[in-house]
């Protein structure tokens, strides 16, 4: 269920700040103001990831947040891979992912994290990413709902990590699926009484 503790606490301490700081570099907020769309907090739903830009009617901005956001999870990852072992490594994704839904920079009030843990499951170990992230696009072509979508992905991989063979993955699956569950509480009350807005909808 997990990869066995053999870093000491400074490496892990390291890991997990490496991780936290590159999870909490606001990609949304930067991109929208780059791109002149205003304060991405007063936009939409307010959310700073991709879905939440996408809002604005800007496409390219959109997929930039989303490459940006993917790839801080990523990078959190093969940076700690390089210098220490796999406990470690998966420390430095978690935090990555706290890192975006937590930034200190924003008083603690980030994204919901889809775009990192994504990132983050595809640098640990790629078939798994790929088949959550197969989970979330053939769930949102049906439905329209990058919400739904979302959580669906997130509680299959466990499931996912398990029967591709990486079963050390599988507690930061369900860590990672449990906090995509709390940051989507929202969400899943709009889904419930049918008021979530759907991909590409402005407001």
């Amino acid at each position: 269920m997990t990869p066995a503790i053999v870093s000491g606490p400074v490496i892990l301490l390291l890991a997990a700040g490496l991780g936290y700081l590159l999870g909490s570099i606001p990609f949304g907020i930067v991109i929208t103001r780059a791109f002149g769309l205003g304060d991405l907090r007063q936009i939409g739903s307010g959310n700073i990831g991709a879905t939440n830009v996408l809002r604005t009617g800007n496409k390219t901005a959109a997929l930039l947040t989303l490459i940006m956001d993917s790839g801080k999870g990523a990078a959190a990852v093969l940076i700690a891979r390089a210098v220490a072992p796999e406990d470690a490594v998966q420390l430095a994704g978690f935090a990555a992912f706290l890192g975006h839904c937590f930034p200190v920079w924003l008083g603690f009030k980030g994204g919901k994290g889809v775009a990192t843990y994504l990132g983050t499951l595809l640098a640990l170990f790629w078939p798994v990413g790929l088949a959550c992230c197969a989970t979330w696009a053939v769930v949102a072509a049906v439905t329209r709902y990058s919400s739904l979508s979302a959580l669906i992905a997130a509680a299959l991989s466990a499931a996912w990590a398990v029967l591709l063979g990486h079963t050390d993955m599988a507690l930061l699956c369900i860590l990672l699926a449990l906090l995509i569950f709390i940051r989507h509480r929202t969400n899943i009350e709009r889904l419930m009484t049918g008021e979530e807005p759907k991909i590409g909808k402005k407001t």
